[in-house]
């Protein structure tokens, strides 16, 4: 999961509900201090939530993006059903479809980090019309890698077993082996995180996992896409095997771009320089479909 470094909104950013036909959705919402270029709708990844963008908020606004990230059904603090069949694939999809139309500026840029990629791949698959591009962050076509897949099922099976805080606990000690995090703010975000854990469903946590351990390989999918593409990631991803995400981007024919000392979330550790990328992918776009119409 994504661990944002701070968790102060940055400026022009509020937390609000976002209405749509499919239900309310807790969202980020941030606006551009000038002339609007642009929206994107941003989908967080596996036991994230809306606040892993946090530092990619401020970026996006000042190059003149509206940038409104969400917490999906069940993820913290969207409510969510119980049952499992509210978590497939296409149900998902169809949650970021009306996200997408609830914004109310006409097709938007759509981001998926992580699990959020899969999600945004059914969306865009689903309702092309909606979205102005897609990108794939830190997010494969397939199954994620191997010691990935045995975090997941470890993970799905604990749920099943034990209590949810018992699961916490247990996650905790294992992250206590490695690095204290590089924060300010520390006591607040271990608060935050916990909180986010403990208010996220299980239905949501085992269907999210599911999806990410399905042999499913959407390239086909990807490269019949009528949208720009674009895949990026951290020169140091490990959830995906980044030699596949370099063979999908080729076989696509995507806008590729590889950030340099980043791992699986340059959202969080490479804000700016993420955010150049994904602006100049952006405006190569705009170049092309207005050239597209002028002929």
């Amino acid at each position: 999961m994504s661990k944002p470094r701070s968790l102060a909104l940055p400026t022009r950013t509020r937390v609000r509900r976002l209405v749509t036909a499919r239900g309310d959705f807790a969202v980020l919402d941030s606006e551009p201090g000038g002339e609007r270029r642009g929206t994107v709708l941003l989908l967080p990844g596996y036991t994230g939530s809306k606040e892993d963008f946090l530092a990619l908020l401020g970026p996006l606004g000042e190059a003149g993006y509206r940038a409104v990230a969400v917490d999906g059904r069940g993820q913290y603090e969207t409510p969510g059903p119980r049952g499992r069949a509210a978590y497939r694939r296409k149900a998902l999809a169809l949650d970021a479809v009306a996200q997408a139309a609830a914004l109310g500026d006409g097709p938007v840029h759509l981001l998926g980090h992580s699990f959020g990629g899969l999600v945004a791949r059914a969306a865009a698959s689903l309702a092309p019309g909606a979205f102005r591009s897609l990108t794939l962050l830190s997010s494969g076509p397939g199954r994620v890698s191997r010691p990935q897949r045995v975090r997941v099922r470890v993970l799905r099976a604990a749920l099943a077993l034990l209590p949810k805080e018992r699961v916490w606990q247990a996650m905790c000690w294992l992250d206590s082996r490695g690095e204290e995090p590089d924060t300010d703010d520390a006591p607040q975000l271990a608060d935050f995180l916990r909180r986010r854990w403990t208010r996220t469903r299980i239905a949501q946590l085992s269907g999210a996992g599911r999806l990410l351990l399905s042999r499913r390989d959407g390239t086909a999918e990807l490269a019949a896409l009528p949208l720009p593409l674009h895949v990026a990631y951290g020169a140091d991803e490990m959830v995906w095997p980044t030699a596949e995400l370099a063979r999908a981007a080729a076989d696509t024919g995507a806008h590729h771009t590889v950030v340099a000392g980043a791992g699986h979330s340059p959202n969080v550790s490479h804000p700016r320089e993420l955010t150049d990328r994904l602006t100049g992918f952006w405006e190569r776009t705009a170049v092309a479909r207005t050239a597209g119409t002028a002929h």
